[in-house]
């Protein structure tokens, strides 16, 4: 590494030292972005690097709720503003008893550089709070939404900071939020996205983040002369991500084998069919069960207690599920047992010693922040629909989603292969391509935009 980029690196350690997920995420960006930085002075002389590295605004509150037996509970909001330099801060909500400031750090930093690929008009920001809707009542969530909208509601609006869902917030979760904002600002505007059809939703956007992470794989395997039809792949995850790109890989002709929750994996050698996959929609979200039951329902599969899904052998692999999933062992098996393609449907859900593996391996990598930037794609387009007070059809929509990912493909490619030294006509490193496409963009506006 330089002296310039080793020693913004150490200083971010030194002030983020309890915060791994972050540091993981900045070190990943920095070590991948060095060409350009070589090639452009411009970027040490304004010290983007220190800037970017840093969030604009760091918001961290109390929420008191009440839950149905009269207690007054207290959790944790946060809303970290990262980067406002192409857009309002845009980036999803969570609520989940992992969130803390470190993990919702490391999400808005990657989100900066993946809205950035979207090519639409959209800073990088991510909330949320240590609240676990699992298990509570509707009352309870709405309760405890109520007052978490009650003060986050100084902080964000549709030309400001536009929340969404993400890990433990659904549609649910977000009627409840926009009605409380509503309520208290007086005004209907697109300061959420991830609404309901009947009240400014966007069709494609609960399928925006699975179908658009297979786009971006059949962009990349098409590079190949290939395509996902016929190809064995496992997915992690049961929740809307992982749902929907399964739904979509069995479109396309592929089968899928695995999926997984939080307490283990369920493999069905015979694929995970559209009837299948209904039931397992079915029993995630309405009976909100546990994957564990699929392998009671259908005979032949069975139920992996603990275990991740990468152990079992497969062309393509998706995670779905949650950031760290994979490590450098689990890579090198899902390597050694002949996948070809990676791309992530999770936030980071490779670690550092994963990525060198697929990148050592050169099999087809798409990572996170390029290949799952479908979701936030859409709800750039619903918030366009928003301004103008207009809905598209779920055929415009998904058009306009598949050219999103189509493009956000042939950048990172572009900028692999100008700027990184690895890339042969039969590999493309996609980490360095994405990060230095989604760098350059944000860095030159705020050059252009002065030192704010």
């Amino acid at each position: 590494m330089t002296e310039y980029t080793t020693r913004v690196l150490n200083a971010v350690r030194t002030k983020n030292a309890n915060e791994p997920e972050f540091l993981q995420a900045v070190q990943e960006v920095i070590s991948t972005i060095e060409p350009v930085l070589t090639a452009h002075k411009k970027y040490e002389d304004n010290c983007i690097l220190e800037r970017i590295t840093e969030p604009e605004r760091t918001i961290i509150f109390r929420v008191p709720w009440t839950d149905d037996e009269g207690h007054i509970r207290i959790n944790r909001g946060f809303r970290v503003e990262f980067n406002s330099a192409i857009g309002p801060y845009k980036g999803g909500l969570r609520f989940h008893p992992s969130v803390n400031l470190g993990i919702l750090k490391f999400l808005g930093f990657e989100q900066v550089f993946k809205n950035s690929l979207t090519t639409l008009a959209m800073g990088g920001g991510k909330g949320g709070s240590d609240f676990d809707p699992k298990g509570k009542s509707d009352a309870e969530v709405m309760r405890f939404c109520q007052s978490f909208m009650t003060e986050l509601q100084r902080h964000i609006g549709a030309d400001t900071d536009v929340p969404a869902g993400d890990i433990g917030v659904g549609g649910r979760e977000i009627g409840y939020l926009f009605g409380q904002y509503k309520r208290l600002r007086n005004e209907f505007t697109g300061v959420l996205t991830g609404k309901a059809l009947n009240w400014g939703g966007s069709l494609i956007r609960p399928e925006a983040t699975g179908y658009g992470c297979v786009y971006f794989a059949q962009n990349m395997l098409a590079t190949r002369g290939d395509d996902v039809s016929g190809k064995v792949c496992t997915v992690s995850g049961s929740g809307n991500v992982a749902q929907y790109l399964v739904e979509k890989l069995n479109q396309l002709g592929a089968k899928v084998v695995t999926m997984s929750d939080s307490n283990g994996t369920i493999y069905d050698p015979a694929g995970i069919d559209a009837e299948k996959l209904a039931w397992v929609m079915e029993l995630k979200n309405v009976r909100r069960g546990r994957i564990k039951e699929y392998a009671e329902q259908f005979a032949g599969s069975q139920y992996m207690e603990g275990q991740r899904p990468w152990s079992i052998p497969c062309d393509c692999a998706f995670p779905c599920a949650t950031q760290n999933e994979i490590n450098g062992r689990e890579a090198e098996t899902l390597v050694k047992n002949g996948c070809k393609l990676v791309a992530e449907g999770a936030n980071m859900p490779t670690d550092l010693d994963g990525i060198n593996v697929y990148l050592q391996s050169k099999i087809l990598y798409g990572p996170a922040k390029a290949a799952n930037a479908g979701g936030v794609a859409v709800s750039g387009l619903e918030m366009a629909q928003n301004s103008q007070r207009l809905n598209w059809t779920r055929e415009e929509v998904d058009t306009k989603l598949f050219d999103i990912m189509k493009n956000i493909h042939e950048n990172a490619y572009k900028h692999a292969h100008e700027y990184s030294a690895d890339c042969t006509a039969d590999f493309t490193n996609y980490v360095a391509g994405a990060n230095i496409a989604g760098f350059v963009k944000v860095a030159d506006a705020m050059i252009d935009q002065g030192l704010v």
